[in-house]
């Protein structure tokens, strides 16, 4: 089962066997993806459990154009954001455009701070804060592709990534 075509047709057949390892090869880097999206360990596992059953339900669309790994990411993502959306820990809407002008771009803040150390300051921000955080900063998606995932518009993606980052220095500033 470690050649990964034959792990996903496996899959695709409904082999326990097979969903059983693709769990367990990918279960801990996905759970990592989640944390950055809820607030708790309790739902960051509830988001894991749901993205899994749906890359199982799922695993027929996968198309061998793209590694595995990142299709599954996408499907976690996707449903950590669902998720967020039906807890209504959605987004502000409000358009702050003008205030991404007076944030300044000191990231310098960030450097050096240890990965667990960031992830607890990262989920204390605003539920639309810490998406767009995780999804431009983590991720690497750009401000428009955040924009249709989010339904949101391009500008409130770069104001809630500013404001993002001006929360995140203060509180380290704070806690350093």
């Amino acid at each position: 089962m470690k050649d990964e075509r034959t792990l996903v047709e496996g899959c695709r057949n409904k082999d326990r066997i097979a969903q059983r390892t693709l769990y367990e090869r990918f279960a801990g880097r996905m759970f990592a993806v989640c944390q950055r999206y809820t607030r708790s360990r309790f739902e960051a596992e509830d988001v894991l459990q749901e993205a899994f059953i749906k890359v199982f339900s799922q695993i027929h669309t996968f198309r061998y154009d793209c590694p595995l790994e990142a299709w599954i990411k996408r499907v976690v993502i996707n449903t950590a954001i669902s998720y967020l959306r039906k807890e209504k820990a959605y987004l502000e809407q409000a358009d702050i455009d003008n205030h991404t002008d007076a944030v300044a771009e000191n990231e310098t803040a960030l450097s050096g701070i240890q990965y667990q150390q960031l992830l607890s300051l990262v989920r204390e921000l605003p539920p639309g804060c810490q998406s767009v955080f995780n999804l431009y900063a983590i991720e690497g998606y750009q401000h428009n592709e955040i924009a249709e995932m989010l339904g949101i518009s391009e500008g409130t993606s770069k104001s809630q990534y500013a404001r993002a980052k001006q929360l995140l220095q203060a509180k380290m500033l704070e806690s350093f």
